[in-house]
């Protein structure tokens, strides 16, 4: 008899600890919508402690969601508390705390020696402190979860000892994360096999897996530990998240249900939700879905070769394993034009999991009719863009008011930029090595900034000669990178928007970035 797979979604909370893929309250609450419409089991919306937008944001998710929304939280009373008071209106909440317990967490982030003198102390500190951040998190919340940070590193003898502790605190779920992306299937399958083996009581929970990408075992190594014995997995949509991510939802879910031959496991994932799931994310964060990404790439269902296309014709299952309609992938060609009412274009956003309210409904509205103008025809990839644009943008401290570039083979090119700050407007003219940089040399010279930019993408997210163009530019100040995107049928115009916009996100983060204590562990990811 086939088992059912829990799926816990960690897009809102690991996936926008992905270099410069901050989200704001609105953004969150969008993707927190289509998540409970994909039908995701869990939602880990984020961490409660680490801010006042963050806190923001689990609570309004939690206000509203039928779904178990999961709020992560350190080993520590105020971060329990905090996550608590987030989740405190959840018709299903789920408190999320955990401690380090590889030997090189352990003697990198419990150096001190008010922790223990030795590794074996330092062990059994970790021990007292896991058991007690749980026993409080049982205090508030029946449901509770425990990792164990960078287990795939953990010996497992210990390893043990934390999972047998953390189910005598109270756990209902025990998490077992692969946090650097170090092991092979081979090893993960077998630790996972050896925890069912060796931990009292081990049948009373479920046992979750958390695994990252750094070598690419990401969804191998989460497959392995469901067939071992694991029966939650935590995954991101578009597998983002630290360094080179996590294990991507869509591809833990369809492997399981493409080889369902071999694997005797479902999960309750409205699989036609996939691809919408997907861009909604990736126009969010400004993350853009490598071409050919498994399930939700541009070119995941394209075929050029000859002798593909032949196959194809005679029958798709020649070289198709799943039908793109099977994953929300739309055939279909819609036309939205001027002549498109309010209704129909409301109708059409939400078939693509947008619902916006009448006041913002008029914002895009309003914007569609510019765009329409534009061009001839208006695409779903040019709504999506639109939403991320119009509606739910990020909060900005500076706003580009006007553009002028001259620029030609025998000009010098030269920028000129006004730029909105509540009632201050600053305008400034630069000349450049070509017109995006003189767009950037102006608005360094009106805000009296200059970070260093590490990337710049331009790319077309709509068809056709009209089709409107995305840049994508990420700054670096210090040791905190930021993301800036910007839109438009003028390529020039949407990279001085997304540079302002990195900008701002650099500023924003200054203004309300909070100090942790010298002694407090910085959370970085599970």
């Amino acid at each position: 008899m086939n088992e059912r797979i829990i799926i816990f979604d960690t897009t809102l909370r690991d996936g926008e600890q992905s270099p410069g893929a901050s989200l704001n309250v609105y953004e969150k609450l969008e993707i927190a919508r289509q998540l409970a419409k994909l039908k995701v089991d869990v939602i880990e919306a984020g961490f409660p402690v680490s801010s006042p937008a963050q806190f923001e944001a689990v609570k309004r998710i939690a206000d509203e969601s039928e779904v178990i929304i999961a709020g992560l939280a350190r080993a520590k009373e105020i971060d329990i508390k905090a996550v608590y008071n987030a989740l405190r209106n959840a018709k299903k909440p789920r408190i999320h705390t955990f401690s380090s317990t590889s030997d090189i967490h352990i003697l990198g982030k419990f150096g001190d020696s008010k922790y223990g003198a030795s590794l074996e102390e330092k062990r059994k500190t970790i021990l007292k402190m896991s058991y007690d951040s749980i026993a409080y998190a049982k205090t508030f919340c029946n449901d509770v979860e425990f990792s164990a940070e960078d287990a795939g590193r953990t010996d497992i003898g210990y390893l043990c000892d934390i999972i047998e502790t953390a189910i005598e605190a109270g756990a209902t779920t025990v998490n077992i994360p692969d946090t650097t992306g170090y092991t092979f299937p081979s090893e993960f399958g077998f630790k996972i096999a050896e925890l069912k083996r060796r931990v009292r009581n081990i049948d009373k929970v479920i046992i979750s897996v958390h695994c990252h990408n750094d070598l690419g075992l990401a969804v191998a190594n989460s497959i392995i530990a469901i067939q071992n014995g694991a029966r939650q997995v935590e995954c991101t949509i578009n597998g983002i998240g630290e360094r080179a991510g996590n294990a991507s939802l869509e591809e833990i879910v369809m492997a399981l249900k493409v080889r369902n031959d071999i694997c005797n496991y479902y999960t309750d994932i409205d699989i036609t939700e996939i691809y919408n799931t997907s861009r909604m994310v990736s126009g969010f964060t400004g993350i853009v879905v490598q071409p050919n990404k498994a399930i939700v790439g541009e070119n995941a269902f394209a075929h050029e070769s000859g002798i593909h296309q032949d196959g194809m014709l005679k029958n798709k299952q020649t070289y198709e394993i799943m039908t793109p309609e099977s994953v929300g992938v739309n055939k279909t060609k819609i036309i939205l034009g001027r002549h498109s009412g309010r209704h129909g274009l409301k109708s059409r956003l939400g078939e693509l999991g947008y619902h916006p309210s009448e006041e913002d409904m008029q914002k895009v509205y309003e914007a569609f009719l510019e765009l329409a103008d534009k061009k001839k025809e208006v695409f779903d990839d040019d709504l999506r863009v639109l939403m991320g644009d119009e509606i739910y943008k990020k909060e900005e401290l500076y706003e580009l008011q006007y553009l002028h570039v001259t620029a030609g083979t025998d000009t010098i090119p030269t920028a000129t930029i006004k730029i909105r700050s509540n009632e201050k407007v600053i305008q400034e003219s630069c000349t450049g090595d070509g017109p995006v940089d003189a767009c950037f040399n102006a608005i360094e010279r009106a805000l009296e900034i200059r970070p260093t930019v590490e990337s710049y993408n331009v790319r077309s997210v709509t068809s056709g000669r009209q089709a409107l163009g995305e840049a994508i530019v990420r700054i670096r100040n210090g040791e905190n990178s930021f993301t800036g995107r910007g839109t438009s049928t003028d390529i020039i115009e949407a990279s001085a928007k997304a540079y302002l916009q990195a900008i701002n996100q650099y500023l924003l983060f200054t203004k309300t970035n909070l100090e942790f204590h010298e002694d407090e562990l910085i959370i970085r990811n599970v």
